[in-house]
């Protein structure tokens, strides 16, 4: 069962894993031995908690960086990355696709002459219903006071279709669909 860890117990865990990474597994019982060869602990009972404190260190340290350790392996890494450069940018600046609205914007600011800006007609696009009442699957349609002039047809053909063919009645006095 876990336990509250002190900060004796957090500090000294990522000391050790610093200076003995290389050594240290995801298994206690071998961190513990390693704990014992390398530190001088006091007590078992603080030993212990150190080594398990450590092992969950290391099984977080696999998934990726941990704050407040750092290791040469990581560090050369993140260095790596920074250095890289792509050689296409990821943000093409050769030509600016935009509307009329757009182009009129730019030339209010005073920047028409704008290299690589180029007019597009805009292209008109679906809305995606969302929420309740919007179209969806599933959905109801609104009720007579709060529908639009089309949702209002659709309501009266429905409420007509519903007066030709009355609802069945069960035995139990209950309507069938």
């Amino acid at each position: 069962m876990g336990r509250v860890r002190t900060k004796t117990v957090k500090k000294s865990s990522r000391q050790v894993i610093e200076r003995y990474y290389s050594r240290m597994t995801l298994d206690f019982h071998t961190n513990k031995k390693i704990l014992e060869e390398v530190a001088l602990i006091p007590s078992k009972r603080l030993r212990n908690k150190i080594a398990g404190f450590s092992t969950h260190l290391m099984k977080r340290i696999q998934k990726g960086p941990v704050r407040g350790i750092s290791l040469k392996l990581q560090e050369e890494e993140r260095e790596r990355r920074m250095d890289f450069v792509p050689e296409v940018s990821a943000i093409k600046t050769d030509s600016i696709e935009v509307d009329k609205e757009t182009l009129e914007m730019i030339a209010a600011l005073g920047m028409a002459e704008l290299p690589g800006v180029v007019q597009v007609d805009p292209v008109p696009v679906q809305q995606v219903p969302y929420g309740r009442g919007a179209g969806a699957p599933g959905g109801r349609s609104l009720p007579p006071h709060r529908a639009t002039e089309v949702e209002l047809q659709s309501w009266e053909e429905y409420a007509q279709k519903r007066s030709r063919n009355p609802p069945v009645k069960s035995s139990r006095g209950t309507a069938l669909e």
